[in-house]
Formats: C-alpha cells, structure tokens, sequence
C-alpha cells in the first residue's frame, strides 16, 4: 500500500511553445502569441498570457481567436525545435531525480518521498526549478503535494511561472473552493453532467456520498470522488517503465526482396501509428532491427520530433533501414519500435495546415476501430 507521506512533484513549462519561440525571437516577448495552424481551418495549439486576457484557449478555432486578438503574432509552430527543448528539460530532470515520469512533452511527475529526511523536499524542487530556468531560459511552474492529482491541480493554482506546496493536512480545504474543472479526470461531458445538478465546486463532490457519484457518472464516479478528496495511488511511472510499442517479422524464407521489405515496413508503421492515435500517444525515436540468415542482428535508431503520423514514420523507418542494410546477405527478420512515448495526441492535428489530411486520419482510424488496425492500408504497403 502507498502511503500517505509520499511527496510528488509536478512540474509544467508555461504556454510551453510560446516560451521556446520568445526564446528564439525575443522580439515576441510581452506581445499576444498564438501558436497553430495558419490556414483558415487552423486551430490554436499554444498562446501567450496576453491572448487569453481576450478569452483565446487551447484548441480554438484559429480564426475566432483572431477575431478574439487581431493584433496576435501568429506562428506556424515548429515541433523539430519544442521537442529539442522538452529533452533539455528531460535531461536536467533526469540529471537531479531519483524518480521520475516523462508524463506529456511539457509536463514531468518526480517522487521525491524520503528526500525531506536529508534536504527538504520543497528546498530540493526549488533549486532544481532554478536550474532549469537558468540552464534552459524556459519558464517553469510546480506543484508540490503528496499526490499526482493534487500536485497537478497545484501547478494550475501557482502559473504562471510559479511555486506552490499543499501540505497533506490543507489537501481538502486546498481543493475544497475549486472549479470541479481543476479535477484532472472530469472532461467536458462529464463537468456539463455535474453542472447541471448544481455541483460547481470541489466542496460539494467532497460532500457527496461516492455512491451517489457512482450511480450518476458510473464507475468513474468512485474515483471522482476520491480525485476530489485528493486521494490518488497512482504511482510515478520511471523512463524504464514506460512501454515502447513494437513489431517484427519472421519471414518464411530469408530474403534480400528490398521492394517486398520496404512494404512491410509500411505496413508496420501503419499499425503502430494507429496504436499510438488510439492510446493518446507521441512518439519521440524509432528504431529499425534486422536480423541477418546468420542471426546477427543490428538495429538504428533516431530521435525525432513528437509524432504520430504514418506519413513522417514510414519515411525514417525506410531511411534507417537503407542505412541499417549494408551486408547484403540474406535478412531473416526485421522490427520496428517507437519509443519515448508521451502523451498528446492534440499535436497531431494542431500545427496542420491541411485540414484534408487531418480528416484523413480521422476516418482512417474510425475504420479501423471498426473493422481492424490493417483494415484500411496504403497501396505501396500491400503486396501484389
């Protein structure tokens, strides 16, 4: 059983794009910057404090957000550059924690339990939210509590660019006085349900019997209501834990067919990136193995930015493997791994100009969901 005396970290980099941008160009700073698709279709991906003021969120619709904020900076987005500074981020984290969880690509969850024995857990996350400002130049905000869930709400009390601890005492009155939208697991449809009914506050879910919630929300009920009293086991999952997805293939007879191979290739892709869109998955490296007639085996990888398009993966995993193919003896297996796997599906379409290929995907993978992940395939992936 995990105890009550844990001590979690959430740490959350600030309007994440905007910050690696103004770094970029400090002609940005202190002006209204949105981030997303430039095309009349577009949609906000990230803004700057000053758009919000105007009411423009996250996943608006880019034109009612300039209509919002007319005088935006608008900018296209580069992925290739956020992904380079999440891992600088990664890295000082990984550098200084005992454990920690790569949780989406501008959010990491640390257990520091034990470490107040030696140093002083809010000391401790203090110096190491200063070496990452100071050592990235990013904005940074944390929470500080004896859980994922109220550590998280935390870090939405202390932005922008600040600090906060919830001692395990004050975890109740803390949430009490709350939104139920700072609740984590409560989306859109489930705060209209509760709305609804009256409930507003965290006081009130507080004060619900779990039963009640059970048999309005279902099974998500309980656990609502524990969210709301801010009790949560979930563990912090470390880098080694966290899951690739991968796929090989044994071939019936060895080959050196490099057409035949390179449609496997497609074909694994494919699959994989649909696992990924269904799971909320990005991924950040892919890896191609090969398996020699003689059983030596060699694999490639490369880091790339956060994806989960077909389109981007196939073509690395090509490139890897012509570059990973250079005996030419006879191939006995190959392998495909994405790894370094975070959460975020909503950057697959939020820095997408073609709408069409957004669509695409989407009635790809509905598809699929019905009739199987290889029930729709691209044509140079199937085998005459």
């Amino acid at each position: 059983m995990i105890s009550d005396s844990r001590h979690i970290v959430h740490f959350d980099l600030d309007t994440f794009f905007v910050s690696v941008e103004r770094l970029l160009n400090s002609s940005l700073q202190g002006r209204p910057v949105i981030i997303g698709g430039t095309s009349g279709r577009g949609v906000v991906a990230s803004c700057s404090y000053e758009t919000r003021h105007y009411g423009v969120r996250s996943a608006m619709p880019m034109k009612m957000a300039l209509q919002l904020c007319p005088d935006a900076v608008v900018i296209r987005g580069d992925m290739e550059a956020y992904s380079r500074y999440s891992n600088m981020v990664t890295e000082v984290i990984a550098e200084k924690s005992p454990l920690y969880e790569k949780a989406s690509i501008d959010e990491h969850y640390i257990d520091i339990t034990g470490m107040d024995r030696f140093f002083g857990s809010l000391k401790w996350t203090h110096e190491l939210r200063q070496t990452i400002i100071r050592e990235t130049g990013l904005p940074i905000s944390f929470g500080l509590s004896a859980n994922k869930t109220v550590a998280k709400v935390a870090t939405g009390e202390a932005k922008p660019n600040g600090e906060l601890y919830v001692e395990q005492p004050h975890i109740i009155p803390f949430l009490a006085p709350l939104s139920i939208r700072k609740i984590p697991m409560i989306g859109e449809k489930t705060y209209v349900n509760l709305r609804n009914l009256g409930i507003d506050k965290v006081a009130l879910l507080q004060q619900m019997p779990p039963e009640m919630l059970e048999r309005l929300l279902g099974k998500n009920g309980i656990e609502i209501w524990k969210r709301a009293r801010g009790i949560d086991d979930t563990p912090v999952y470390s880098q080694w834990e966290r899951k690739s997805i991968s796929t090989e293939h044994t071939f019936e007879q060895d080959t050196i067919d490099i057409v035949q191979i390179n449609q496997l290739l497609t074909t694994m892709v494919e699959g994989l990136c649909y696992d990924l869109r269904k799971k909320d998955r990005l991924t950040a490296c892919i890896t191609v193995k090969i398996r020699y007639a003689n059983f030596d085996t060699h694999t490639l990888q490369k880091r790339i930015p956060y994806t989960a398009f077909d389109h981007i993966l196939i073509h690395m995993a090509k490139d890897l493997f012509r570059k990973l193919y250079t005996r030419r003896m006879l191939i006995r297996l190959v392998g495909v791994r994405l790894s370094h796997l975070v959460s975020g599906s909503q950057q697959l379409h939020m820095f997408e100009d073609t709408p069409e290929m957004v669509s695409l995907y989407q009635t790809m993978d509905r598809i699929r969901h019905r009739f199987g992940r290889y029930a729709v395939k691209r044509a140079v992936g199937v085998r005459p």
